[in-house]
Order: structure tokens, then sequence, then C-alpha cells
């Protein structure tokens, strides 16, 4: 992959210069400089855990389904990632008041930790888990509303615990995360669709656009006149569709457009 031109970086600044209320839309790529491994790729999580196994009815049906689940979040939160550059960018820009909000596929918490204030999070967080009842049907969690910290029901297990469950009903813990199969989270979507509905700048992310029913935020915002750029290390289904197209490392580019960001805003503070 050869590095952006100057000019790629300069005009995805420009286009965020601009905007009052771009939405930035993210995906396992943003958070791979922080350390933490993602699904798809060669060496990515789905290449050591079957995500066929790894469904919602699965996890209800089968108590071993649930053990490797319990280990693969447990990788996941020992990989103790930080914010990278790519995350506190993103912050700097909703600070700066031309981000409105974060529209994010992961379950990290990063964004959050880096100091964004309007994250919603599509499919969930990994951090806390719920109960999903005893024998929730149809993708639809069933619980009574206990949740915990994931490091605790992993603590549970190094305990001795084979399958723990739900201290006050005795239901199937889960992390909070929508796994295949689940139902999306209806007032999640709608909180989505609310910061697309009136943004003027779509920045897509470290995101392959290529996970339903997330990616379809982006060709609609593109049919409702929302300018569109997309930063990711490999092609994507929308790349024609953006105004700007960035394949370097986000944790590179994003940096350097809030640097040509602030500049401009500073000169505009100066002429007006």
């Amino acid at each position: 992959m050869s590095p952006d031109s100057p000019d790629v970086v300069t005009e995805l600044a420009a286009l965020v210069a601009a905007a009052r209320r771009a939405v930035v839309f993210t995906g396992a790529g943003v958070s791979t400089g922080s350390g933490l491994p993602d699904f798809r790729s060669p060496t990515g999580l789905w290449t050591r855990y079957d995500p066929r196994e790894m469904t919602f009815q699965r996890h209800v049906e089968d108590p071993a389904v649930r053990r490797g689940g319990w280990e693969m979040r447990r990788e996941f939160l020992d990989a103790d990632a930080r914010p990278n550059p790519a995350h506190h960018a993103i912050a700097a820009l909703e600070a700066d008041g031309h981000v409105a909000g974060v529209v994010t596929q992961n379950i990290d918490g990063l964004h959050q930790a880096a100091g964004s204030a309007q994250v919603v999070e599509l499919h969930g967080t990994a951090i806390v888990t719920t109960c999903i009842g005893v024998r929730p049907v149809g993708g639809e969690p069933a619980g009574c509303g206990w949740s915990a910290p994931t490091r605790d029901v992993l603590a549970r297990i190094d305990a001795g615990e084979d399958d723990p469950r739900c201290p006050d009903c005795g239901g199937i813990p889960k992390p909070a995360t929508i796994s295949f199969g689940q139902a999306m989270d209806v007032a999640t979507v709608e909180a989505a669709w609310a910061l697309v509905d009136r943004a003027d700048l779509v920045l897509a992310v470290g995101t392959s656009l290529q996970v339903y029913p997330a990616a379809s935020l982006v060709p609609t915002a593109h049919e409702m006149g929302v300018p569109l750029a997309v930063c990711n290390a490999e092609p994507t289904p929308f790349d024609h569709l953006a105004q700007v197209v960035s394949r370097d490392l986000v944790e590179t580019v994003l940096p350097a457009v809030v640097t040509q960001v602030r500049a401009a805003d500073d000169r505009t503070d100066r002429d007006g």
C-alpha cells in the first residue's frame, strides 16, 4: 500500500473543516493500532474461533459454546488496549465542533476512553455482561436487568464456576454485544439514524463497510446528499461514492487532519 499523497490529507481536512455535524462511522480498523485483534483479517479472531458457533442461539443452548465465548472475551480484554491517536483525533474533532458524534461497530469502549462524548455502539460493548434470561428465544434477550463488568464474570470462572449464571434470577449471562442472530437494539439504531439524519459529512474510518445492517448507513447518507469520506486500509464497496478516499493508517492520517483543521479554524478566527 502506497502512502496517501499530501493532497488526500488536505482534501480530507477541507471536508472536515467545513463540517459542523459530521458523523464518524468506525469499525475494527480504528482499534487495531491499539493492539486489538480484528475479526476478519488473516490473523483475526475468526481464525481462532468459529463464527458459526458464536451465535445468540448457540450461546443459549450450549454451555461449551458459552465457555468458548468467555475465553474469546478474555483474550479481547486481556489485550488491555488504550486509545490510539486515531481515537484521540476523533475526540478532538468533536471537541472542536466539527463532529456531532461517533457511530461505531466496535465493542471496546476506546472512543469513550479517548474523550468522545457522543458515541453510539451499534454492536454493544464487551466491557459489560448482562442477563439475557433463562430461555430467551428469537434472538431477543429476556433478562431480569442484572449486569456486571465482564471481568467480574471471568473472575467467577477463574474461581471455579464452569458455567456462571445470573445471581438474581438464574438466567444466562452474556457480554452486552450483538451476536450473530441477535436482534439489534432498537433505541441504539434509532440514535445512529438520528445522527446521520442531521449530518453534513459522514467519515467512515477503519471499516470494511461489509457488515449489515450497520454499513447501510453509508449509502443511505449518500442518497440523502451527505458527503462521504473513507479512511480504510483496504478498498470498500462504497469507495466510488466518496469524495475522498485515504488508504493510510488511520492513526497517522487523522492526527494530520486535526492539525490542518485547527490551522484552518485559526485562520477563520483571525479573518472573522
